[in-house]
């Protein structure tokens, strides 16, 4: 809705307050009036935040210039206005009290009471208001306390949600500031999964400083859910209905850990929506699962295991994680609903003949090496691109799980950088230690005259030098003071002594 379309209604809403003594005008202005709603059996004004009920800044903040302005006007410093007089330069519409515009709170009282009344059978009350938290006093406050007074109901809300700010860096994002970032801009970081993830980690009522650390935790949370349900496929299709369905003690305890989790999730989000806790109740079912996985591969219950992955998956569901009730992130590799069996197989029986030609080629050339080069080619190139990741296990087995191609070239190219890190970490650790040694080398009165100074490397450190080699004049050509003079010989002491060390390193 948009206020200007509802320029009639509000001073009819207005004027109904004034008709029941809870409202005033004065000097084009119209007021509300606390002081008589508060003298009102079982109404009570500033119900959200009542330790703020006598807080002129915030007061003034939600008035603006207005109270600053015609703040003599008022019976009383905790009213507020519900018209305001217009000012020159202002828009304005008419209104029994002269032409004016709208006050903050009254125009979402207004709106909302005419909405509900149509959708409600003319009850104006709503169950859930949201809302930031900087806007429950005076906002949320007076914009509840002129709807009571209009409908005559003592609670116009049931419930308040208010949500905790977003901070960049420490400082809370806004536009004054220009630390803002658009959604757009966090989705070229970070996937809109991984951004929900680093919500729902944090409760919605408190502040969360958004950036690297807060994204690389939602990060990490995200490779051990897609880790868990991959692992729980491969597992589920290892197990054959036919193997035993037995309840060993470990399943057993697993059952225990999957209902204890449900109570624990039922308490959080009963708890004022507290995912946080959902999460990590979630998080501690996970791995209690890898490990029953890992440490019964021969015994494992797939009806249980499928009910774990599928309580998640719904849980994730909930939370918009998932969109469809398939265990697992979507995404999974799964093709259209209407791609046909031949375009789905197409690329993959294309990988396999290629894959299959450079094996017979290296095969005829008695080529095991390049047979097995060829294998890894297939794993970590071809198969990628085809959302498949294929994972080789001790005891030469290997494990196929679905993925998606994006995340997988992601993945790899991670990867990459990572051995190109590494790499180049190594090259530069050896320059400085071939740099070391090259010093190293060095007797040390000639290292005593190859010394610079540090904010000019063009001009020596030393200028003249006793015959022990110890420095006796410093760049400027002025002979050093007694303080300059011990550093140097601690100079010359250190190198002679690497020196030594050197020359006997070459003797052995």
């Amino acid at each position: 809705t948009r206020v200007t379309e509802y320029m009639e209604e509000i001073p009819t809403y207005i004027q109904q307050i004034i008709d029941k003594g809870l409202a005033y005008e004065s000097n084009g202005s119209v007021y509300f009036y606390t002081t008589e709603y508060e003298k009102l059996e079982d109404f009570h004004y500033c119900k959200l935040s009542p330790e703020q009920i006598n807080n002129s800044a915030l007061l003034e903040e939600g008035e603006g210039k207005l109270t600053q302005t015609f703040g003599s006007e008022k019976r009383s410093p905790r009213d507020f206005a519900l018209w305001k007089k217009t000012k020159e330069g202002e828009p304005s519409w008419d209104s029994p009290w002269g032409p004016g515009r709208p006050g903050w709170h009254i125009e979402c009282s207004v709106m909302a009471s005419d909405i509900l009344e149509q959708c409600n059978d003319g009850n104006p009350r709503m169950d859930i208001h949201s809302g930031g938290v900087d806007l429950k006093f005076p906002h949320h406050d007076n914009e509840m306390a002129q709807a009571e007074a209009h409908s005559g109901c003592t609670q116009w809300v049931n419930y308040f949600v208010h949500a905790g700010h977003l901070h960049i860096k420490g400082f809370k994002m806004s536009k004054s500031l220009k630390n803002f970032i658009t959604i757009r801009q966090a989705l070229e970081q970070n996937s809109a999964r991984q951004i929900r993830l680093c919500f729902l980690m944090h409760k919605y009522n408190s502040p969360m400083d958004y950036g690297d650390n807060t994204m690389s935790h939602a990060m990490t949370a995200e490779k051990l859910f897609k880790e868990f349900f991959l692992n729980t496929k491969a597992a589920l299709r290892a197990t054959a209905m036919k193997d035993s369905k037995k309840w060993t003690p470990a399943t057993k305890d697993l059952q225990k850990t999957l209902h204890q989790t449900q109570a624990a999730v039922d308490v959080a989000l009963k708890d004022d929506f507290d995912t946080p806790a959902v999460m990590s109740a979630l998080a501690d079912l996970v791995k209690s699962t890898n490990s029953y996985m890992q440490d019964n591969v021969e015994t494992i219950n797939s009806l249980l295991l499928n009910n774990v992955a599928a309580y998640v998956t719904r849980i994730f569901k909930v939370f918009g994680l998932i969109r469809t009730d398939e265990i697992g992130f979507d995404g999974g590799g799964a093709s259209g609903g209407g791609a046909s069996r031949e375009e789905t197989l197409t690329p993959v029986l294309d990988s396999l003949m290629a894959f299959r030609s450079n094996v017979r080629d290296q095969a005829r050339a008695k080529n095991v090496g390049g047979v097995l080069e060829e294998c890894d080619r297939f794993r970590d190139d071809a198969l990628p691109e085809l959302g498949i990741r294929l994972e080789d296990k001790t005891g030469g087995q290997s494990v196929w799980k679905l993925a998606d191609p994006e995340e997988l070239a992601k993945e790899k190219e991670q990867k990459m950088q990572e051995v190109a890190r590494k790499e180049a970490d190594k090259k530069k650790a050896a320059e400085e230690k071939a740099k070391k040694e090259a010093l190293n080398s060095m007797p040390p009165d000639e290292y005593m005259k190859q010394l610079v100074l540090d904010d000019d490397p063009s001009k020596k450190k030393y200028t003249q030098f006793g015959d022990d080699g110890v420095p006796t004049h410093a760049a400027s050509g002025e002979p050093l003071n007694k303080s300059q003079v011990k550093k140097a010989k601690k100079e010359f002491e250190a190198q002679k002594k690497k020196y030594e060390k050197y020359q006997k390193q070459q003797t052995k």
